[in-house]
C-alpha cells in the first residue's frame, strides 16, 4: 500500500449528502474479479448520460457537462470534499478502489459510513472528518478560488488552506501509522515475520506429526 504522509492537492466539490456505494460505483461493475480498472466509471451514473455496463469505451460516452468532475476547473483534483454520511448503502470495498483509481487521495466530510471509513483506510485513502461548520467553509473557499488547494498533513493531523485558515482532524493511532508507514493489513502481518516463524519452528518440533 502506498504511504500517506503529506498532501497538497486540487479540491473538487460535490455537494452531495448520503452518497452511497452504488452511487460511488455502481453495482454492475462489481463483476469484476480484479482490484483495477474501477476508476473510470466512478460516480458512473452522474459523470455520464448514457447507462453504463463493463467492457464499454468510456471515451466514446457523453459526459455530462453538469457533473462537478467533469468541469474544466476540478480535472485532476485530488482531494474530495463533500456532506455527510458519505459512502453509506452496502458494502464493497470497490468503492475506495474506484476514489483512488480516479486520482483522489483524501476525503473530507462532517461524517462517513462505518464500513467505507474503515475500507479507506485499510486502501491507503485518507478520509478526514471535519465539523459541518469548517466544511461550509471548505465549500464557500472552493467555490470562489478557482484553483483551490488543500495540504493535507497526516503526521500534524492539519488540513490547511495555503496562506489562510488550518483544520485540526482526528485520526486513530494505528491507523495514522498504517497510512504513514504504508502498511496494509498484510503488511502488519507481515511485521510480526520473526515470531510468526518462531512459533511455525516450535510447533513443528512439539507436534511433528502435523508436517508428516
Amino acid at each position: 500500500m502506498e504511504a500517506f504522509r503529506q498532501h497538497m492537492g486540487l479540491v473538487a466539490p460535490l455537494d452531495r449528502a448520503n452518497v452511497d456505494t452504488d452511487a460511488i460505483i455502481p453495482k454492475q461493475f462489481l463483476k469484476s474479479i480484479k482490484r483495477s480498472g474501477f476508476g473510470p466509471n466512478l460516480f458512473d451514473e452522474w459523470r455520464y448520460m448514457d447507462h453504463g455496463e463493463p467492457g464499454v469505451d468510456n471515451s466514446r460516452r457523453v459526459l455530462n457537462p453538469n457533473f462537478v468532475l467533469n468541469q474544466d476547473r476540478y480535472r485532476g483534483a485530488t482531494v474530495l470534499l463533500t456532506r455527510k454520511n458519505f459512502g453509506c448503502g452496502s458494502s464493497r470495498e470497490h468503492a475506495p478502489w474506484a476514489l483512488q483509481q480516479f486520482g483522489f487521495k483524501a476525503i473530507v466530510a462532517p461524517s462517513f459510513a462505518d464500513i467505507f471509513f474503515n475500507n479507506c483506510f485499510k486502501n491507503g485513502l485518507l478520509p478526514i472528518v471535519l465539523s459541518e461548520a469548517e466544511v461550509d467553509h471548505l465549500f464557500n473557499a472552493t467555490l470562489a478560488t478557482l484553483g483551490m488547494k488543500l495540504n493535507i498533513d497526516l503526521a500534524r493531523q492539519v488540513v490547511e488552506i495555503p496562506g489562510a485558515e488550518a483544520y485540526q482532524f482526528d485520526v486513530e493511532d494505528h491507523r495514522k501509522q498504517s497510512l504513514l508507514n504504508g502498511w496494509d493489513e498484510i503488511g502488519l502481518s507481515l511485521l510480526q515475520a520473526d515470531k510468526i516463524r518462531a512459533y511455525e519452528a516450535a510447533r513443528q518440533t512439539r507436534e511433528p506429526w502435523i508436517f508428516s
